[in-house]
C-alpha cells in the first residue's frame, strides 16, 4: 500500500511540474511577443536582371539573432543561404535595429517574400516581395525553345497554310453567292404574290362577255358603214343623168 501510495504522489508531481513547464512556455512566449516591436516595411521591391538588390527590416528588440526566410511558389519560409552574392549585414541606431540583406546579380530565381525572422522564428517581420525584372517582363524565367523540322515537313506545313488560306477566301464567297441566290428568289416569289393580288378580284366570265361584246360592235360598225357607202354611191350615179 506504501508503494502504491508513493507512486502516485510521484504521477501527480510530474503532472504539476509538466503543467508548470507547459505554463511558463507559454508566458515566456507571450513576453517575446510583447518585447518586440517591428517598424514599417516596404511592401514591395523591384530590381532588375544582374543587377544589385537591397532588402532592409527593422524592429525595437533586445535579440541580436535575425535571419532572412524566403517564401515563394516551390518553398515557404525557407531559410536564405548567404554566400558571396548574398549577404547579410545589421545595424542599431537610437534601439533601433535594422538587417539589410543584399542580392549581388540578381536572378530571375531570386523572386520571392522575404522576411525577418527573430527568436528562431517565432517573430516574423511584415515582409518586402521582390520582383525581378528583365526585357522580358517581371518575374517570369527566359525559355528558349528551338525545333528542329525536316524540308519535308516545312513543305507540308505551308501547303496545310496554303489549304487553309484558300478556304478562308471560298467559304465566305460562297456564303455570300448563296445569300444572293436566296435574296433574288424571295425577290420574285414577291413579285409573283403581288401579281396573283392584282387579278384576285377580277371575274373571267364578265371579262369575256365584255369582250365579246366590244367586238360585236366594232363587227357591225364596220359592216354598216360600207353599206351606206355602196348606197350613196348608187343614189350619186343614179342622178347623174
Amino acid at each position: 500500500m506504501n508503494h502504491i501510495s508513493c507512486q502516485n504522489r510521484w504521477l501527480r508531481c510530474l503532472d504539476a511540474m509538466f503543467l508548470f513547464i507547459f505554463f511558463l512556455f507559454f508566458l515566456f512566449s507571450a513576453l517575446i511577443s510583447i518585447s518586440v516591436k517591428l517598424e514599417a516595411d516596404k511592401p514591395s521591391e523591384i530590381a532588375k536582371e544582374f543587377e544589385t538588390a537591397k532588402l532592409k527590416c527593422c524592429y525595437q528588440s533586445e535579440s541580436k539573432d535575425v535571419f532572412w526566410v524566403k517564401s515563394d511558389a516551390s518553398s515557404q519560409n525557407a531559410r536564405v543561404p548567404l554566400n558571396e552574392r548574398v549577404f547579410q549585414n545589421n545595424t542599431e541606431s537610437e534601439g533601433i535595429q535594422c538587417s539589410r540583406l543584399t542580392l549581388k546579380r540578381a536572378r530571375m530565381t531570386d523572386t520571392g517574400f522575404y522576411q525577418c525572422s527573430l527568436y528562431e522564428g517565432k517573430v516574423m517581420t511584415h515582409g518586402t516581395y521582390l520582383r525581378i525584372s528583365s526585357e522580358y517582363g517581371t518575374g517570369w524565367v527566359r525559355v528558349h525553345i528551338t525545333i528542329n523540322l525536316s524540308e519535308s515537313t516545312k513543305n507540308k506545313i505551308l501547303t496545310v497554310e496554303g489549304v487553309l488560306l484558300l478556304l478562308c477566301v471560298i467559304i465566305p464567297s460562297a456564303s455570300l453567292l448563296l445569300q444572293s441566290q436566296s435574296l433574288h428568289r424571295l425577290e420574285m416569289k414577291k413579285m409573283k404574290q403581288e401579281e396573283e393580288n392584282i387579278y384576285q378580284g377580277l371575274n373571267l366570265d364578265d371579262c369575256c362577255t365584255t369582250y365579246d361584246q366590244i367586238e360585236r360592235s366594232q363587227s357591225q360598225g364596220q359592216y354598216q358603214d360600207v353599206c351606206n357607202a355602196m348606197e350613196e354611191k348608187e343614189e350619186i350615179v343614179l342622178e347623174k343623168p
